[in-house]
């Protein structure tokens, strides 16, 4: 969920489309899926002509932690939380077995998105989808393949190839809508509905080595060899992008987040050029359109980047479980809030172990403006009695008290003589 993998054997934990959910599925009419028989599930009618903003009285915790408001608890959610791991996520695929049938119709959409929070409670509900759904919107075709993963056939590597984009039709990308509305009306309140987006320097690096790669040699080369198609292809993308998450707004997200899964695989002052500048621009844009609506950069692998992310703007910064949260608080500043960092290997380890971390990684993140998560994806084979405990921990946890443990566990300075 929003994670591109560099091995073929996760690629299905994190490629997730989706198609109208009234429609039953586009791709039965299209004939791609011919023996597909699916019964909806049956939701109330739901209508979100949603402007981009909100009531702050009535704003879920997350969204009031983004924003850096006084909250008694940490909110809590995980990366990737619906998937393999969950039982019940197993079940549904055995009866639909093609992981698109799965993720390509929107009830199905909705009840993968809904099975963890139905479990666990989470504070964020995020949709099931993935950061390459919105690029046939724009005239990039993809496949997944049992082997290789996802795989875009003709890379765009060359000025002509630019000639195949054209503007997001975000009628192409009704079932994204259909189904944050209709998560938007199962949580309530009671949640943040999350969305999310591939950051344009990611995106594009799918688009140009034509799927997933663990070198990045075309477009880190595309950088020196052809830097002007490079530009054309990442402006055309951030405008693609930004219009996409005021689309997911409207459509229901309280909170979007942007994930430049690959940002990390550049040497920061090449981020600084090939791809905080489009995140800038993305932010901007939707800032003017939804100024209420917090957004979250995730990067994997940010620790030479963390000061950087902050300068883009956005309202929370995601910490990979590679940083230490407090020299992280210390980087960043408390102007700015954050998110993470629990090591998902954590979850397989003992539940007291998984409180201590838990705790500690509260601790470090200090009083204000943290949403607890892990650092990365949940991995596939994590208990899910792991998953109920770090929910379960979170919930009993009283910023106040953790405040005054700290304090009184701070080392005291000891003046000479």
């Amino acid at each position: 969920m929003g994670f591109p993998t560099s091995t073929s054997a996760n690629f299905s934990s994190y490629c997730n489309l989706g198609i109208g959910w009234k429609s039953s599925s586009l791709f039965v009419q299209l004939g791609l899926f011919s023996n597909i028989s699916i019964k909806p599930r049956k939701f109330s009618p739901c209508k979100f002509p949603l402007a981009c903003s909100s009531s702050l009285s009535s704003d879920p915790l997350l969204v009031k932690a983004a924003r850096g408001d006084p909250v008694n608890r940490p909110p809590a959610w995980m990366m990737r939380q619906a998937g393999r791991y969950m039982a019940v996520y197993r079940k549904l695929a055995e009866k639909y077995q093609s992981f698109r049938q799965r993720s390509e119709t929107t009830d199905l959409i909705v009840e993968i998105s809904l099975q963890p929070w139905e479990a666990f409670h989470p504070d964020g509900v995020i949709i099931f989808s993935d950061i390459l759904t919105p690029l046939p919107a724009f005239g990039v075709p993809f496949d997944i393949e049992e082997v290789r993963g996802p795989v875009i056939h003709s890379p765009l590597r060359y000025e002509e190839d630019l000639k195949a984009l054209h503007p997001i039709d975000l009628d192409k990308l009704q079932f994204v809508g259909e189904s944050l509305r209709i998560l938007r009306r199962e949580v309530g309140e009671q949640a943040a509905v999350l969305g999310f987006v591939g950051a344009p320097w990611t995106i594009a690096t799918y688009m140009v080595e034509g799927g997933t790669t663990r070198t990045y040699t075309k477009i880190k080369s595309m950088c020196h060899t052809a830097p002007q198609v490079l530009r054309a292809l990442l402006s055309h993308l951030t405008e693609a992008i930004a219009e996409y998450i005021v689309f997911q707004v409207q459509s229901g997200a309280h909170c979007v987040q942007i994930f430049d899964s690959w940002g990390g695989q550049l040497p920061p002052h090449v981020w600084d050029t090939w791809s905080k500048p489009y995140i800038d621009k993305i932010v901007r844009t939707v800032r003017m359109k939804c100024p209420q609506t917090p957004l979250v950069l995730y990067i994997n692998g940010n620790g030479g980047l963390l000061e950087r992310m902050k300068l883009t703007g956005v309202d929370v910064i995601g910490l990979d479980w590679t940083v230490d949260m407090e020299d992280g608080r210390k980087r960043l500043g408390n102007d700015v809030s954050i998110q993470g960092n629990v090591d998902p290997a954590v979850l397989f380890s003992s539940l007291p172990a998984v409180t201590d971390e838990i705790r500690r990684v509260v601790k470090s993140a200090g009083p204000r403006g943290h949403i607890l998560n892990l650092g990365h994806g949940v991995l596939v084979g994590t208990p899910e009695e792991a998953v109920a405990h770090f929910f379960d921990v979170a919930r009993s946890l009283k910023i106040d008290t953790l405040t005054e443990e700290r304090e009184t566990e701070a080392p005291k300075t000891v003046v000479g003589r």
